[in-house]
């Protein structure tokens, strides 16, 4: 049975952290434990004190003084797990932990997931090639030295290396060594963290040169079982689940979210708020319980970007097409179909198709099939046709050799609709008004990643009341804008109205507009 050395990295909350070792040497596993120098000793005092007695916990030999992106971080980890490896012959695991990191599973259920894959968990990406680097410097965290703490000393860190880059001191990564990065929350087995501190005894000049590179913790042992174990014995993963704002800055977690946090396919999470005690408490219970079982969802990022992002309708993360690119031309006319049930959409515009000459396109932004004609490349993927909205729309504007365009769009995408108001081309809309019941709300949950087959039933009765809430939200937005051309049809509007939005919409006559009214089940 897999038993874990548990390496945790810790400076603040002396208290939690005796509670944490208890916790996880109460279920047969260890810890080894590294205090951050810099905090008060009186509370290193109180830890080694209230632990010194328990034999399933050590600490590192020696304290050192970490800072954020310096290799003290790997070399406060280094001594913790040295210390580990020699004190516990029996650990067949090492898994990384900060103080804010806490159980989401059992014991007996990490136990049995490490022993039914034979392999390490940590995230492993090629540094050159992948973009796990968001921003900042890149290249030059490994081919220039740093003395300097960014952070604390940006003046000097950003003197330093512009004097290398001046001077062409820029060096080369190890012969033979392919650098990779990763998250540095990481669990590796027994013969991986033998091997590592074999190699670092044997090759001295890799630590020579991490020691001078920024942030180091995420290349480093990254980089070492990359070189040292085969892909078929790795997994590119970690097993710790934490979430980043956009700010870049970590999610912390607090009472009200024990629910998710066991529906994660993780061990741990982090952070956990040190003022979430009731949080702490109940998850402290769960890593002893045994016999529990555990429905898997993994909805937690889809989750919280869905919740964070409500209000933000709007923004864009591309320039409006129309601003760079000219306009689609005074003399056409582009008919937007606006709803947020597709199918009823749909079903309006193979009527259009079916009835009248005009054509009519499904939601070419959101769907490849989208009832359009071959337009080759643009049109070859959803990505090229956000790229080049306005070529696309230009292209079917020819292809059907029209000046009138019926496509539809989402209720979420107020932003293109202003575009599209915007242009020199005459832009009318068809909001089509919907009514939305449990189980469409249920269905439109699963679709857009919130939940699963196995989410439970309690997450469905919270997420449905601020879902339906959403969605009239963007409706009363879209209302709001004050659009020319706006018309509406509804469910619970009479043929003869919903006949005369449609009529006045496409230019119709009134016996085409109330057959296009008198859709069958149009609303369903």
């Amino acid at each position: 049975m897999a038993r874990i050395a548990f390496i945790l990295l810790t400076h603040k909350d002396p208290q939690g952290v005796i509670d944490q070792a208890r916790r996880l040497t109460a279920t047969g596993d260890f810890v080894s434990i590294h205090y951050d120098k810099s905090a008060p000793a009186e509370d290193f005092q109180m830890i080694h004190e209230a632990l010194a007695d328990n034999p399933s916990v050590v600490f590192a030999n020696r304290r050192l003084r970490c800072g954020w992106g310096e290799w003290s971080l790997v070399a406060a980890t280094l001594e913790a797990l040295r210390t580990a490896e020699r004190a516990f012959q029996h650990a067949t695991h090492f898994y990384m932990l900060s103080g804010d990191c806490m159980p989401i599973k059992s014991a007996e259920y990490a136990h049995d997931f490490l022993d039914a894959d034979d392999c390490d968990y940590i995230e492993s990406f090629d540094f050159f090639d992948s973009d796990w680097i968001k921003t900042g410097i890149k290249e030059e965290r490994l081919i220039y030295r740093h003395w300097f703490n960014e952070r604390t000393q940006k003046k000097l860190f950003y003197a330093s290396m512009d004097w290398q880059k001046r001077l062409g001191l820029a060096r080369k990564t190890p012969e033979g060594l392919q650098i990779m990065i990763g998250s540095q929350w990481w669990c590796l087995r027994r013969q991986t963290v033998e091997a590592i501190l074999k190699l670092i005894e044997e090759w001295p000049a890799l630590l020579r040169f991490f020691r001078t590179t920024w942030i180091p913790d995420e290349t480093f042992f990254q980089t070492l079982v990359a070189h040292l174990v085969p892909k078929t014995q790795m997994r590119t993963r970690t097993l710790t689940f934490l979430l980043f704002t956009d700010y870049g800055m970590p999610v912390t977690f607090h009472d009200d979210h024990f629910d998710l946090l066991l529906r994660q396919d993780f061990l741990f999470a982090r952070k956990i708020s040190a003022e979430a005690l009731e949080l702490r408490r109940r998850l402290g219970f769960t890593w002893q319980e045994t016999g529990r079982d555990f429905p898997i969802s993994a909805e937690g990022p889809r989750l919280y970007h869905f919740l964070t992002g409500r209000g933000r309708i709007g923004r864009r993360f591309a320039p409006r097409f129309w601003e760079t690119d000219g306009s689609l031309g005074r003399s056409r006319v582009v008919h937007l179909i606006v709803c947020k049930k597709w199918h009823v959409a749909k079903r309006l515009t193979e009527r259009i198709r079916s009835l009248t000459a005009i054509p009519a396109v499904d939601f070419v932004f959101n769907e490849l099939d989208a009832a359009m004609p071959d337009l080759g490349g643009v049109a070859s993927s959803l990505a090229k046709r956000e790229r080049h909205r306005r070529a696309l729309i230009k292209l079917l504007f020819e292809q059907y050799d029209t000046a009138n365009l019926v496509l539809c769009l989402d209720t979420s995408a107020l932003g293109m609709i202003s575009d599209f108001a915007a242009d020199r081309a005459e832009t009318r809309i068809l909001f089509v008004e919907t009514e939305f019941d449990d189980d469409y709300l249920r269905g439109h949950i699963r679709r857009i990643g919130l939940a699963n087959d196995t989410t439970a039933p309690d997450l469905y009765a919270q997420l449905i009341p601020v879902v339906r809430g959403d969605l009239e939200h963007e409706a009363e937005l879209l209302k709001d804008m004050g659009l020319d051309h706006f018309e509406t049809i509804a469910a619970d509007r009479t043929i003869e109205r919903n006949a005369e939005a449609l009529k006045r919409f496409l230019d119709l006559s009134p016996e085409m507009a109330q057959n296009l009214a008198a859709t069958p089940n149009l609303f369903d």
